[in-house]
């Protein structure tokens, strides 16, 4: 049949669950044609050996459905959640907190499980899921209640049974618990099945497909749920088992359905009013979109958001379900993107989920709007030239998007836009020459802002450098190949023809590559460099007349809007009370402070001295340590490392300020051990987490990494001789403390020292390759830090807040893609001057003309000028918070001296 809209199929239940279709049918769909099968929710989520595949994936998450019996069983047994189920409601909380310690093997049928004397009710959500990469889910507000073993049943809405159920207790709590479950166990499918789409068995994904569910709930005296199982349609009783009431209730669900599915409602000018309001956007009578950041979106994503809108709309006997305001659903969200893809690589799918997020807020603002002026809201007026200003959004991502036919069945007028949005080199007009003596070399460099290049572009120089300001963090750009069968690629033979890069502080390399794409594998003939050197902070020299200023945050990215940000002016109350607690040591690693810098007005950063700019705690001081007290706190200890680069920063710096050299230096990646570190006193061990290169099927837990690097240390003691450093940019959250207390109990290692570094400024970038943190992700990072501080308070363990010092100074990141490097290691030279960044955590420079005479705290000494010293571990934030860190690992050994 050709064309059509809309294809369901449902298989009879005596057919032996053999399907309408198989997904070999769905290659060649257009892209608004529906048909009722998402295959990876089959498969995740209705069959036993998805359901294995996601539990042992997310082995440290409790998924809160009863699992079958796995190889690998680190879910929930069946028996098990029958009989935990029933217990109240904190024994209930294990079930979705960390799982059980000891499993009850079982292989109990389904049946079975329904009979189940400690479930006092079972009920059937119907859950309708319109899209699975984006999620997009609605619940019907109709439900199916029985009470086991009995086989009686009836239907009531949603609402109405939880009021009833639940009214002793609390009705609307415990229906929230139930969507968070479903809505967690439908995010798992969406982000292990991504993780996972480039595996041999990935399936190949239907933008329009969409998959009716049925999710036996069961309930004890508790409020939380335990999901028993899924059915990939909407599952009913069996015929002999039914009645009237079911056959209205059949007909009653798919009629909404169908309904909600073909909408007639119109979107286009509430995405487009939506749209603009999200990005600030106005549009001129020409409908052309004027804004600085320009958002690419895919034909994809727009029909995508068009069609949440339209459902928005046509709710009917639907309620939303995904997204999903509720902060612990978005956090959820980030947290299983970060766990299996710690590289942002599917971060434009994370950025898709915060349009539809926002375009939900908006859509929701713009109702009450409604409400109270009807005759403005989706008015003519908005659809104005609705299609033409959608085009402007679309522009393509990548080849495979620029060689896509884009002869869908969508409206002439929107493919006509679509087609002459497409820059490709065989529609676009372009100069280039067929002679092979240009094979190797590029017509012209674009950047984005300007660079002043040295010397001038010529395309026989491959080799350019450019200085730029402080404040300009990335640049866009592309190269045009003198040749028309080469093309040309930014840093990998794969890599984009034009980009935007970051641009830490220093030098920063851009490689652009010549490939010669004549021969069925592309070869490289040639290559450019662009060495970009970006300029510290402007700073003025030592001056008298000056004042004392400070700072958290900076006012180019607020984390704590309620707060002041920028330089303030510091009282002589407050700089007199800090001169009283100088020799006071801080006794956490976490205490509040901010940055003290000199300044001749506090209005204007450009008049401050950078290179004395301090970190000040409230009420205290972190002790420096001289190398002698280091070298003997260190003795006889071993100190292990596990996280990522950041981590591996500061282990790289602890080894320099112990050995006073750094004589050996890699980007480890693996488990490294150190055993010269001290004159062979001391041992260092360390292992980089997570493994992201690695297939997430492939890649090692945290769980794994932790006891690996444990059995490469050994022995170990069970005492504060032994020391565990964990932490890194923003993979970390409070599961994997969790999971360090259950390792550290296993191996009885209770009692060892562990310090916990938190999150870090990063990845704020809008860099290509990378997932990108809006300004509102960037702000939940304060409350993620808190929450990982506070855990690991609990369980005991030291902490490096790493997150309050690198928020205010996020512009100060050195080489890397994430932004996220406030540390690079380089090679010493004997005949440079010691570095213009002062290493020193004293302020007898900043304080001195407020506390006179006063006796100077202990300085750092400059190790970089020690000629032995083949590598240096450089950047004044790194070692700010690596000084913490020595202060935390020596506060036992002080204490002990002290008594």
């Amino acid at each position: 049949i050709s064309p059509w809209d809309l294809l369901i199929c449902l298989s009879s239940r005596k057919n032996d669950g053999t399907g309408c279709f198989q997904i070999e049918d769905l290659h060649h769909l257009e892209l608004f044609q529906k048909v009722n099968l998402l295959p990876e929710i089959q498969h995740f989520l209705c069959r036993k050996e998805g359901l294995c595949q996601i539990t042992k994936a997310f082995s440290g998450l409790q998924l809160p459905i009863v699992t079958p019996e796995c190889s690998i069983q680190p879910g929930m047994s069946w028996a098990s959640a029958a009989s935990n189920v029933s217990q109240d409601s904190k024994s209930t909380d294990k079930i979705h907190g960390s799982r059980p310690s000891n499993h009850v093997s079982g292989s109990l049928d389904h049946k079975d499980i329904l009979k189940a004397q400690d479930l006092s009710v079972i009920i059937k959500a119907y859950v309708l899921v319109t899209s699975l990469t984006p999620l997009r889910a609605f619940i019907h507000s109709t439900t199916t209640v029985w009470h086991p073993p009995k086989k009686k049943h009836f239907s009531v809405k949603l609402q109405r049974f939880f009021e009833i159920f639940f009214r002793s207790s609390s009705p609307q709590q415990a229906f929230n618990n139930m969507k968070e479950a479903i809505s967690k166990l439908l995010l798992m499918t969406e982000v292990f099945s991504e993780s996972s789409a480039s595996g041999p068995n990935s399936f190949n994904q239907c933008s329009q497909c969409f998959q009716m569910l049925t999710f036996d709930i069961g309930f004890g005296t508790s409020i939380y749920p335990a999901v028993l199982k899924v059915h990939e349609n909407f599952d009913f009783q069996d015929e002999d088992e039914s009645n009237i009431q079911d056959q209205t209730l059949k007909e009653l669900l798919f009629e909404d359905t169908f309904n909600f599915l073909l909408s007639n409602e119109s979107s286009t000018a509430s995405f487009i009013e939506a749209l603009q309001k999200i990005y600030g956007s106005t549009v001129n009578k020409d409908g052309i979109y004027h804004r600085e950041d320009e958002q690419c979106l895919s034909l994809e994503e727009i029909n995508s958001m068009i069609t949440f809108i339209k459902e928005l709309k046509s709710l009917g006997q639907f309620e939303l379900l995904f997204p999903s305001a509720a902060p612990q659903i978005k956090t959820l969200l980030r947290d299983l993107y970060h766990m299996v893809d710690p590289m942002r690589q599917l971060g434009s799918v994370l950025t898709v989920h915060w349009l539809l997020s926002s375009l939900l807020e908006q859509f929701q603002f713009m109702t009450k709007e409604a409400q109270m002026n009807p005759s403005e809201w989706g008015s003519k007026k908005n659809s104005r030239n609705s299609s033409q200003t959608i085009m402007k959004w679309l522009q393509p991502r990548n080849s495979s998007q620029e060689n896509a036919s884009p002869k869908q069945n969508v409206p002439s007028d929107f493919r006509k836009n679509h087609d002459a949005l497409h820059y490709s080199s065989k529609t676009k007009e372009r100069q280039c020459s067929y002679d092979k003596d240009t094979l190797s070399h590029i017509r012209q460099i674009f950047t984005s802002p300007q660079l002043d290049l040295n010397p001038q572009f010529n395309p026989k120089i491959k080799e350019y450098y450019a200085e730029v300001p402080f404040d300009m963090v990335t640049v866009k750009i592309g190269a045009e190949p003198s040749n028309c069968q080469c093309q040309v690629h930014l840093d990998e033979k794969k890599g984009p023809s034009i980009a935007n890069h970051p641009l830490g502080l220093g030098l920063n390399k851009v490689i652009v590559l010549v490939t010669d794409d004549s021969q069925p594998s592309p070869q490289v003939v040639g290559s450019y460099k662009i060495t970009i050197y970006r300029e510290d902070r402007p700073s003025l020299p030592l001056f008298d007349d000056y004042m004392m200023c400070g700072f958290v945050q900076d006012c180019g990215s607020r984390i704590r809007p309620e707060e002041s940000c920028g330089l303030q002016p510091l009282s002589r109350e407050y700089l007199s009370a800090i001169s009283q607690t100088m020799f006071k040591t801080c006794e956490a690693g976490d205490t509040k402070g901010q940055w003290i810098v000199p300044c001749l007005s506090c209005s204007d950063n450009r008049t401050c001295d950078w290179r004395e700019i301090t970190w000040q705690p409230h009420g205290c001081q972190y002790a420096v340590l001289a190398k002698p007290e280091l070298q003997r706190c260190v003795a006889g200890r071993r100190i292990l490392f596990i996280g990522d680069s950041t981590n591996r920063g500061m282990m790289y710096y602890l080894i320099e300020r112990v050995n006073k050299t750094l004589q050996e230096w890699q980007k480890t990646h693996d488990v490294k051990c150190y055993h010269n570190i001290n004159e062979g006193k001391t041992f260092i061990s360390y292992s980089y987490y997570p493994q992201f290169w690695m297939s997430s099927n492939q890649r090692p837990t945290f769980e794994k990494a932790l006891e690996q690097l444990l059995q490469r240390s050994l022995p170990l003691e069970n005492t504060d001789q032994t020391v565990l450093v964990v932490g890194g940019v923003q993979w970390l959250n409070s599961n994997h403390l969790q999971i360090i207390q259950k390792v550290l109990s296993r191996e009885n290692l209770s009692n060892i020292l562990v310090i916990i570094k938190s999150l870090g400024m990063g990845f704020h970038l809008p860099v290509d390759g990378i997932h990108s943190l809006s300004q509102a992700e960037i702000q939940n990072l304060w409350n993620e830090n808190l929450v990982i501080l506070d855990t690991a308070k609990n369980f005991g363990y030291e902490v490096v807040d790493t997150f309050v010092i690198t928020m205010g100074r996020y512009k100060e990141f050195l080489q890397g893609k994430c932004g996220c490097h406030f540390h690079e290691v380089v090679k010493s030279n004997p005949s440079e001057e010691s570095p213009h960044i002062t290493m020193t955590l004293s302020r007898h420079y900043t304080l001195g003309k407020y506390f006179g005479s006063q006796s100077k705290p202990s300085q750092l000494q400059d190790y970089a000028t020690n000629s032995q010293s083949p590598y240096h571990v450089r950047g004044p934030i790194n070692q700010v918070y690596s000084e913490i860190l020595l202060s935390r690992l020596c506060a036992s050994k002080r204490e002990l001296v002290s008594t």
